[in-house]
């Protein structure tokens, strides 16, 4: 029998090195990783106190049932009706879970969206010094993906807090407790997943365009600043891509997230009208047969009765409102990140 080759010293201490080589860069994914939920949290709570009145109306403009007359003309009058029946409170009713969604998304966004960053970087893009922008497109995309799983129940509870409580005098309007059990009593566990689709075809496309739009921005301000200061110095007329690129002023990265709104909710504005009538059928005297209508076969009714209108019922709203929640969700996380 052959003996046991003895160990050779150097060998375990090369294993150690690498293992006390590999602990920081551990603790670093730690650390960045809670970064992202905790600031990606503070700043989607505070993007969307600011938007949440303009959401409601969105989704009052978007739940309006088929084949009747229109309950309201337009934004400013479903703003006036529903601050005439409900006050500020009407408007904020049901913040409860879109602030929960917010924390969710946001936070999921930022982790995900740094995480497949690195995934490409060690991969695809190793040994490259910046992603190009088809690749952070892919990122953005993968993150939207991933974060449309957790955002959708939370988004059919909003859904259906937001829309009218009944005409009848003296009907409370249900909490979101009661809707969790009601939805879970009529259509159990996977009845929170009601209107997936559209969420998902919504974040993966508008988190591609959210962060697509902000990077594509953010490059552009850069190479501004850049060529500016190349200016100012008075050296020549093209920019040295060698020296440290000015930073980028506050305004800057707040138009650049305000594009990154705009886009996000603007291209793919129709998919989420269908999901906000998906999630609201229920709510607005849709026939019993309507639990079980698809995504494609509600956009396709929304189609035909209404036409592309129909589908961008609202959009103005949801832009408007968007372009400075999201200016100040990425000025609010960058700060944080920087700063802290």
């Amino acid at each position: 029998m052959d003996a046991v080759k003895p160990q050779i010293p150097g060998a375990i201490e090369n294993e150690m090195a690498v293992e006390l080589a590999d602990f920081p860069s551990t603790t670093n994914q730690g650390i960045e990783a809670l970064k992202d939920v905790v600031y990606g949290s503070t700043a989607g709570c505070a993007g969307k106190f600011i938007e949440y009145p303009f959401d409601t109306v969105k989704v009052r403009l978007q739940s309006q049932p088929d084949g009747l007359p229109l309950r309201y003309k337009g934004p400013v009058d479903c703003f006036r009706q529903s601050f005439q029946a409900g006050g500020v409170y009407g408007l904020y009713r049901g913040i409860s879970a879109p602030l929960v969604g917010a924390a969710l998304e946001t936070s999921s966004l930022f982790f995900s969206y740094r995480v497949t960053q690195e995934f490409l970087k060690n991969t695809m893009y190793a040994g490259v010094p910046e992603l190009p922008q088809s690749a952070l497109l892919v990122c953005g995309a993968t993150s939207g993906a991933f974060t449309s799983l957790l955002l959708t129940p939370v988004e059919l509870i909003k859904c259906k807090m937001q829309v009218p409580p009944g005409s009848s005098k003296g009907h409370k309007a249900p909490g979101p407790l009661t809707l969790i059990a009601s939805v879970f009593r009529h259509d159990g566990l996977l009845g929170f997943w009601r209107g997936q689709m559209g969420t998902l075809i919504r974040e993966t496309g508008g988190s591609a365009a959210w962060f697509g739009s902000y990077e594509g921005v953010l490059a552009f301000f850069k190479k501004y600043n850049a060529s500016r200061a190349a200016a100012a110095a008075d050296t020549t007329t093209t920019t040295d891509v060698t020296s440290p690129a000015p930073p980028l002023a506050v305004y800057q990265r707040m138009l650049a997230g305000a594009a990154a709104g705009i886009s996000y909710n603007f291209i793919f504005y129709p998919a989420d009208t269908i999901k906000s009538r998906i999630q609201t059928e229920d709510l607005s005297n849709a026939v019993g047969e309507a639990r079980r209508r698809t995504f494609w076969g509600v956009g396709k009714v929304l189609w035909k009765e209404q036409g592309l209108a129909g589908l961008y019922r609202g959009c103005g709203i949801t832009c408007a409102r968007s372009a400075p929640s999201s200016a100040f969700i990425f000025t609010i996380y960058e700060a944080l990140r920087h700063y802290l």
